[in-house]
């Protein structure tokens, strides 16, 4: 019994550590120290925008990135090029965005120095990114602090466009999101592109039933001519659109293509060929799914902010970096 005791308060002291570290997160926390915080960040993402709508899902990208390693601490900002940073691992390959957080920064650090965390700002930028595409205005609690870490192979558990759905749920589950998560949070993919980089193995290096390698069967041959003639054997730079027909708009297309077999990357395809996920698939890709739910861009809006609750730095840990891409 004395066992099953102690287990009892050391469970319940760790789990009140963790609502104390969430707790400290709260929507608004810099009304007071910095009130125009959040609309800087809105004001410079739009800027950027205007100019490069793309830069749009490089945002939405550029959370994922971060939260999924070591957590929302902004450790990817670090600035690489000696393959030791974080940044430096291939998984993070085509990553952008830092300008945009550096330009916020910058302007952030004149109105109220030292006190605009850049987690924040990297959760923040993607919230707006995600409104500013047509998707779904949401508040996002703050008061991230910036962590001090940063090494090249804290990378490597990032998923990747060959992980199967059951690699990918694990990875999901091991950063505190289930299945319903990983179908939304997929569904960001509604707006942007990829390079045939992330598509040559699914279209000419996929192993066959029978032997050999080939293309991935599972794909429509219309899409995959289609496909192909995007992406030619050796092109590796060539943008395609994660969403066919409606790269530019925050919908639930995406979920779409991914039930009719086209889907681009190999790891949205996963998604509807596992019993975990694929029921989420067709419910919020129902056309009656807007009337009488699943609501999408609410649930969509909900794993974005358990995405951005992922290992955060809060109260006197970590530090508030003066510049996004170094450790003060």
């Amino acid at each position: 019994m004395g066992s099953v005791s102690t287990s009892c308060v050391v469970a319940v002291a760790l789990l009140l550590l963790a609502l104390g570290a969430s707790g400290q997160l709260q929507v608004g926390f810099y009304s007071k120290s910095c009130p125009t915080a959040e609309s800087t960040v809105a004001s410079v993402v739009r800027g950027f925008s205007d100019s490069d709508s793309t830069i749009l899902p490089a945002l939405l990208r550029l959370q994922f990135h971060d939260c999924f390693v070591r957590g929302c601490d902004a450790s990817v900002l670090i600035k690489g090029g000696n393959n030791s940073a974080e940044v430096d691992n291939t998984k993070h390959q085509g990553l952008r965005g830092m300008d945009v957080i550096d330009s916020i920064k910058a302007q952030l650090e004149s109105q109220c120095p030292g006190v605009v965390s850049c987690a924040d700002i990297v959760v923040l930028a993607a919230r707006d990114a995600v409104a500013f595409t047509g998707g779904p205005s949401f508040d996002v609690p703050t008061g991230r602090r910036d962590g001090k870490v940063s090494n090249v192979r804290d990378g490597d558990v990032l998923p990747d466009v060959r992980d199967s759905s059951q690699v990918l749920r694990s990875k999901f589950a091991a950063s505190g999101l289930d299945d319903k998560d990983l179908v939304l949070l997929s569904s960001a993919h509604t707006v942007g592109t990829t390079a045939c980089f992330f598509m040559k193995d699914r279209l000419y290096n996929f192993p066959l039933p029978g032997g050999g390698l080939g293309s991935d069967p599972s794909i429509p041959d219309g899409f995959l001519s289609e496909l192909k003639s995007r992406c030619a054997p050796g092109d590796f730079n060539t943008r395609v659109p994660l969403d066919r027909g409606s790269e530019r708009l925050f919908d639930t297309s995406i979920l779409r293509n991914i039930r009719n077999g086209y889907a681009v990357i190999a790891s949205d395809a996963a998604l509807y060929n596992d019993a975990s996920t694929v029921d989420f698939v067709d419910s919020y890709s129902g056309l009656l799914s807007t009337i009488f739910g699943p609501y999408f861009r609410q649930d969509f809006a909900d794993s974005m902010v358990k995405m951005g609750n992922i290992g955060v730095i809060t109260g006197s840990n970590g530090e508030v970096r003066k510049l996004c891409g170094k450790f003060n």
